[in-house]
């Protein structure tokens, strides 16, 4: 590894610990916004098993995503995305 490029990575370490600790401000900050699980469901009018089916979860799963024990993470997440914004689409997908 070039020299330049592991103190670049070494600074980084470095400023990650102190943000880590309060010591320092991050330079930018991301806040990832949570799909309302049930208001999707409500939404479609689906039961939580039939939504369960429909997200190919266990019914547990799609309770813990509604009482925010857990959050849908990757195509699930993707998923929801989707069907929050055109449930008419994606209920004909999906049960076709």
């Amino acid at each position: 590894m070039e020299n330049a490029l592991f103190e670049d990575l070494l600074q980084s370490l470095k400023e990650a610990k102190a943000i880590s600790k309060g010591k320092l401000e991050p330079s930018r900050r991301f806040e990832m916004l949570s799909t309302d699980v049930k208001a999707v469901r409500e939404q479609i009018g689906l039961s939580q098993s039939e939504f369960a089916k429909l997200m190919r979860v266990s019914i547990k799963t799609l309770q813990n995503w509604e009482q925010h024990r857990r959050s849908p993470t990757g195509p699930a997440a993707a998923l929801l995305k989707i069907v929050a914004a055109a449930p008419e689409v994606a209920l004909r997908s999906l049960h076709g």
